[in-house]
């Protein structure tokens, strides 16, 4: 239930992930959502419905609304800058589904806008703020490892045509699957280790015809238009040497998903792309990996975690954890990489960015400041 003051939102983009962060939000008391949008109007309608949410309306007509204080843009990725920057000239803060734009210079307008419009910026994902990836954060910030030395990342699988009911977009720029699920990786290594300074990548489509399988368009063969198996070597500020595969070119693998090596330990982390575990640690003296209980709140689906932070903040004048300087830092990252296999050159990242502050732990559900 919302409270008084609550942060007024309105969604623009009614697709399959609007379910999600409506059913998450719906449990924070700094945020309501007050409206939907979506170019579909009719399907707009039936999310409201569904959501009991008091207004259904085109696009244009939100961005006018002006007791909307905050558009959450679920819209497909190559709509996400020209949305965020439509929201952002309209006085509204924006949270982006990830990522947050589909180009470096996309990404840079968005973030200049907001400065020089004083607004906030915000982006997905927000899972690293759930309890399994807090948890390695208290962790490796207790020196539980010791000082980190190399991480290695792997998203592996054979793509959406399989499952979802519209997959084309996936394999058109903007998808693939460093853009897609790289900023599950990306954002939660730089939460855990700091920013990216350079890179080295290696890109190339796989399978050069994806006939789909999942209905409603079973039949219908997608050509990609975009690298789908991708390999980057990356070199944190810190010292950190890091690798990260990311393809839809995998039938089956067991590699791990992501781990953290240290100079006391090993550190087996949970898929990024949840907000729970498992957590497991193997310290230099440990005969084999130790389950480590999970520390925090935000274990299931909590989609929106990020919007409700960003309210939150906003109340206290504190910077909100999901930033657009974040996930900014997190497309720079993803576009070199891809420059960077073009060019078969190591290329130094352009931005770099604070490592987001912690969640405060022991507080009640949906309270984020101490």
């Amino acid at each position: 239930m919302a409270a008084p003051g609550a942060l007024r939102v309105g969604i623009i983009g009614c697709g399959d992930i609007s379910g999600a962060y409506l059913r998450s939000l719906a449990r924070f008391r700094d945020v309501r959502v007050d409206a939907l949008a979506d170019l579909d109007t009719e399907r707009a309608r039936r999310v409201a419905r569904t959501f009991d949410v008091p207004a259904a309306l085109e696009v244009e007509a939100l961005l006018a609304r002006t007791d909307i204080d905050l558009v959450l843009n679920l819209t497909v990725p190559r709509a996400h800058a020209e949305v965020g920057l439509a929201a952002l000239a309209a006085g509204k803060h924006v949270y982006s589904e990830k990522p947050l734009a589909t180009t470096f210079e996309d990404g840079r307008r968005l973030v200049e806008a907001a400065q020089a419009a004083g607004l906030r910026l915000g982006s997905a994902p927000d899972t690293f703020l759930g309890a399994g990836l807090q948890t390695c954060r208290r962790l490796i910030d207790a020196g539980m490892i010791g000082r980190p030395i190399a991480a290695m990342g792997a998203m592996l699988n054979h793509g959406h045509e399989h499952w979802h009911p519209n997959p084309g977009f996936m394999y058109q720029v903007g998808g693939g699957p460093l853009f897609d699920m790289g900023p599950y990786y990306l954002t939660a290594l730089v939460h855990l280790l700091g920013p990216v300074r350079r890179v080295h990548g290696a890109a190339a489509i796989g399978c050069e015809v994806r006939p789909v399988t999942s209905q409603p368009l079973a039949g219908l063969e997608i050509v990609p238009e975009i690298d789908t198996h991708v390999i980057a070597t990356l070199t944190f500020a810190s010292g950190v040497l890091a690798t990260l595969t990311t393809s839809f070119d995998v039938w089956a693998s067991d590699a791990p998903l992501l781990e953290i090596h240290g100079t006391e330990g090993s550190l087996s982390l949970p898929d990024p792309n949840t907000f729970g575990g498992p957590v497991r640690l193997r310290g230099r003296n440990d005969a084999g990996w130790q389950d480590v209980p999970l520390q925090g709140d935000y274990v299931g689906n909590a989609r929106g975690l990020g919007v409700a932070d960003l309210a939150t903040a906003l109340r206290s004048g504190r910077a909100h954890r999901a930033s657009g300087e974040l996930a900014f830092h997190v497309l720079d990252v993803m576009s070199s990489v891809l420059d960077s296999a073009e060019r078969g050159a190591v290329l130094e990242t352009r931005t770099s960015c604070a490592r987001p502050a912690a969640l405060p732990h022991g507080l009640e559900f949906g309270v984020l400041d101490d």
